[in-house]
């Protein structure tokens, strides 16, 4: 049975830790515990490239999470209505920052983003657990 669950979060430091928790209550009420901490840190690493880089002033960005009945996968959307390209980086090791997308590309089984006139999403597909 496809389940899918959406929300909308503006544009404030504080809507990392909200989405955070909820992707945690999704999965836990879709019974995809064991998927918690992979996708926890991509969307946490994805709605703060969101506020940073792609989230214009007064606007929102949006995290949806989604199953199909036939597919194998839980997929993670995030967009926003900026412009910006999301580039994965390959930092220094000493470099502070500019590690997230290649974390989320290593977490994911699957990593894109789709352009739009307005905005962009940035995509991710989690392979789901077997007997889940």
């Amino acid at each position: 049975m496809p389940l899918s669950q959406q929300r909308r979060f503006p544009r404030r430091r504080s809507s990392v830790g909200a989405s955070r928790d909820f992707v945690v209550n999704v999965l836990a009420e879709w019974q995809l515990t064991p998927l918690i901490e992979d996708i926890k840190l991509c969307v946490s690493e994805l709605a703060t490239n969101a506020l940073l880089h792609g989230v214009p002033p007064g606007r929102e960005f949006a995290v949806l999470l989604h199953t199909g009945g036939d597919d194998d996968f839980v997929r993670l959307e995030v967009r926003d209505s900026g412009g910006g390209r999301p580039v994965v980086q390959y930092p220094d090791e000493d470099s502070c920052s500019g590690r997230g997308l290649f974390l989320v590309g290593e977490l994911a089984a699957e990593f894109g983003v789709d352009h739009h006139v307005v905005g962009k999403t940035v995509r991710l597909a989690f392979k789901r657990p077997s007997g889940a």
